[in-house]
């Protein structure tokens, strides 16, 4: 299919041509356009977009760095609607409290939940997990790889903050903005902002997200802390938690102030332009945006994992006393078990178990560990205690829906 001309050539030029100043408070006209964002002549681009979507603003993002120029420098913004976004290298069992998830899914009220349902995301750069809400506002920064710097456009938002009265912020050893807060009833720092980075052999992308108002800021350390912590050995990226806060400016007044910061850097702007809705009406954005949703995309892209009940010599953690009596481990790769080993704890073999009917499994799609164990031979009230854990670490509720 064809996709229509959102923007006409003589509206381009027009608006290329145009001095006028920006302001977030006066919408602008001109809609995403494959065209005018790969047009070699629009050096440094300007995006909002209009949808809190974060499923279409990512898919954005990428296709604009597929193909905006080599030679240019663009920035997006865009707020999403309460989703966690995860690294492309991360272990969704490890990262996430999934059950939580599912309380929150499946009864908002009794979950002391009055926001919007959470959606999970996992992203196309690196990085840790984040919790996103409309409380807090995206930058992206795409440019050239040759001018690529971690720190370049941290300290471009923190330069943003600064003007807009909040001269304790800064960017710190992890690349990370924090804000340190001295006062008589405390001395701390709080991390604001963190980053993900994406480097291409023609482009380098470095997005993050800077809490302003979120109203579930003491949600999220509780979302982003999985009961699978201590028996999961994953290989990729782990999340580094440290304390947050919400820095307590407003979303116009920061994409104003970021904006301003841009434009000091890099001088006049070529394009400026908006996205909603009707940019899945262009293929490769709408194959992303389903490619973003699937499962094999969530959950299949996880890197090699271990599980175990009880110490090995490749985990040698210690573990919690579990009140079954099971070791149980199994090895993992793109979320597909390739081995199980189930035993008693003492190492006897169990009784007519055949653990090979996992063999070969996705673990998303094993909705009760219980049903999964009673037909593998293991006894009913072992099988239901044992099943009821494994639920629990797996986060079966959530996966399943």
């Amino acid at each position: 299919m064809k996709i229509p001309q959102l923007l006409s050539r003589r509206a381009t030029n027009r608006l290329r041509a145009s001095t006028f100043s920006y302001h977030l408070h006066h919408p602008l006209t001109s809609r995403f356009s494959t065209d005018a964002a790969s047009h070699p002549s629009n050096k440094v681009q300007i995006y909002l977009s209009k949808s809190t979507d974060p499923f279409l603003n990512l898919s954005v993002e990428h296709r604009l760095l597929q193909i905006t120029p080599p030679d240019s420098t663009i920035l997006t913004l865009y707020v999403n609607s309460p989703s966690i976004v995860f690294g492309r290298n991360q272990n969704p069992w490890l990262q996430i409290n999934l059950n939580r998830l599912a309380q929150i899914a499946q009864n908002p009220s009794a979950a002391r939940w009055k926001d919007s349902p959470i959606q999970l995301i996992r992203r196309r750069s690196g990085g840790g997990a984040v919790f996103h809400d409309v409380g807090n506002v995206n930058f992206s920064v795409i440019c050239p790889p040759e001018h690529f710097d971690r720190n370049k456009h941290a300290e471009m938002v923190v330069r943003a903050l600064k003007a807009l009265g909040r001269p304790n912020t800064r960017v710190n050893e992890r690349h990370d903005i924090v804000m340190d807060v001295t006062s008589e009833a405390e001395a701390a720092t709080y991390k604001i902002s963190g980053s993900a980075y994406k480097l291409t052999r023609l482009r380098s992308l470095h997005h993050g997200t800077c809490l302003l108002r979120s109203p579930n800021l003491s949600s999220i350390s509780g979302l982003l802390r999985s009961p699978a912590l201590g028996y999961l050995d994953a290989r990729g990226v782990d999340s580094v938690r440290r304390p947050v806060k919400n820095i307590d400016v407003g979303n116009d007044d920061f994409k104003d102030a970021v904006v301003s910061e841009f434009e000091s850097m890099y001088g006049d702007v070529h394009f400026r332009g908006e996205f909603d809705d009707t940019a899945l009406q262009v293929d490769e954005i709408r194959r992303g945006y389903q490619e973003l949703q699937s499962k094999s995309w969530i959950w299949g892209q996880t890197p090699r994992f271990t599980f175990s009940t009880h110490p090995t010599e490749e985990d040698p953690r210690p573990r919690p006393e579990l009140p079954f009596d099971l070791n149980m481990s199994l090895l993992a790769r793109h979320g597909v078990i390739n081995e199980v080993n189930i035993k008693h704890s003492d190492g006897a073999a169990v009784d007519a178990l055949d653990a090979s009917i996992f063999q070969r499994v996705f673990i998303w799609e094993i909705d009760d560990w219980a049903e999964s164990l009673t037909q593998a031979g293991l006894g009913g009230t072992l099988s239901k205690e044992a099943g009821a854990w494994l639920n629990g670490i797996f986060g079966t509720e959530y996966t399943k829906m």
